[in-house]
């Protein structure tokens, strides 16, 4: 009796729907897991923009790496069926054990010495097939972990590892590069990796849909690809996952170093602070929606949101000074998540189980449109100026997305729309 009045009650988590994704215990494990992998994509991300940078002296370079680290979204899907077929959970323990095998191989190549962009970009290849589909396979299993009911609150607590770790990730990895350099910092980010993938290992495989087995994994694509088109809710979706990685996410992500350095006239750790702004407003806003998550009309609030997004950003771009730049990041990240954290709600609610994973591939396939930004934006900014291009870019953002919410407006605005069902 006195260890049954020890566990949650119902009562409770829905007075503190924050915490009660908590009551899962393999959800107490992957939030650590997760928290550690995020920590380290964003040192990494950081720390070898800025040697790309500093080693090529070229802006075209860092976008062409930038580029190279999205290219798994190309294969996404395929991802997706993997998960359909041998669980979340699983794919997530493959993918950890080679970010742990990338990051002891640059620690070495970087304590010997012989590290050089070549390696940096060589590996970003390899990364740059897996690392993109992360998140999706994360959301893939939080969906089979969690009932539709504490989907938003799950969601968007473990958006804040990512949120959490463009803070302190940013920080930290600027802070070590700068003081005692890559080597040090990789054994660090090898770390992180392992003891990730330790707690994936504890995470319990939740229930799945049989899959055939003798079907092809490309027909399995070609059916996801079909069930998303055919749904105009996921449709609509996946637009504005295209539209956004294009032309929002490459201004606060991918071009930092450019603009820490050539805008701002900072260093590494001026870097880390303008990424560590974009992350609190986006950490702010999952705590928000984390809290109110049993009542957020997922598609409205989507779309509302990816509208004041690219206002910041516009506002962001205009900006020469860092002590106005920063809080637009922040306001920018904020925007962005109220975005993107209802988007994966959307489509992990109102699809069937047995499409989950490949739903959720398809999601990760529209990011390829960052690296395709990135390099179009590279070459903008050596003829026309960064904020010639940011303008451009949001612009471009704003009409559009102007035109997704018009097209499918029957589909995301009424309170009674599927894509708002709470």
């Amino acid at each position: 009796m006195a260890s049954q009045a020890t566990l949650p009650r119902p009562a409770d988590n829905a007075r503190v729907p924050f915490l009660a994704p908590f009551g899962n215990r393999s959800y107490r494990v992957m939030f650590p897991a997760d928290l550690l992998t995020s920590w380290a994509f964003e040192m990494e991300t950081l720390i070898l923009g800025w040697y790309i940078l500093v080693e090529t002296q070229s802006v075209v370079w860092l976008t062409v790496f930038g580029s190279l680290q999205f290219l798994g979204t190309l294969i996404a899907p395929l991802y997706g069926v993997a998960c359909d077929r041998i669980g979340a959970r699983n794919m997530l323990c493959l993918m950890r054990g080679l970010y742990v095998a990338q990051a002891t191989l640059l620690a070495v190549f970087a304590l010997t010495g012989v590290i050089t962009p070549i390696h940096v970009v060589c590996v970003a290849v390899v990364m740059g097939l897996v690392r993109p589909c992360d998140l999706s396979v994360r959301n893939t299993l939080i969906g089979g972990l969690m009932s539709p009911a504490q989907l938003m609150g799950a969601v968007s607590i473990s958006r804040t590892t990512m949120d959490s770790a463009r803070i302190m990730g940013a920080l930290v990895g600027a802070a070590i590069f700068a003081l005692l350099g890559l080597g040090a910092a990789y054994v660090m980010i090898a770390g992180l990796y392992v003891v990730s993938l330790g707690l994936t290992l504890c995470i319990a495989n939740p229930a799945r849909a049989k899959a055939d087995s003798h079907a092809s994994p490309f027909r399995e694509v070609w059916e996801g690809l079909g069930y998303v088109a055919a749904t105009p809710r996921l449709l609509a979706a996946m637009v504005i996952a295209f539209l956004v990685n294009f032309c929002a996410f490459p201004l606060s992500g991918g071009l930092l170093p450019y603009v820490a350095r050539d805008i701002y006239g900072m260093g590494q750790g001026g870097l880390g602070f303008l990424a560590a702004g974009f992350a609190s407003g986006g950490l702010i806003g999952s705590l928000l929606l984390g809290t109110a998550a049993r009542g957020i009309p997922a598609g409205r609030v989507m779309i509302s949101f990816t509208f004041v997004w690219y206002v910041m950003l516009l506002m962001y771009a205009h900006t020469s000074v860092p002590l106005l730049g920063i809080p637009l990041l922040m306001l920018a990240g904020f925007m962005q998540s109220f975005s993107m954290v209802p988007m994966a709600v959307m489509l992990l609610r109102s699809t069937e189980p047995r499409f989950r994973g490949r739903v959720m591939g398809v999601r990760m396939l529209a990011v390829y449109s960052m690296p395709l930004g990135l390099l179009l934006a590279g070459w903008m900014i050596a003829k026309f100026g960064f904020v010639a291009t940011a303008t451009a870019y949001c612009l471009f953002g704003l009409l559009a997305t102007g035109g997704i919410a018009l097209v499918w407006r029957r589909h995301l605005f009424p309170l009674s729309a599927s894509a708002n069902a709470r």
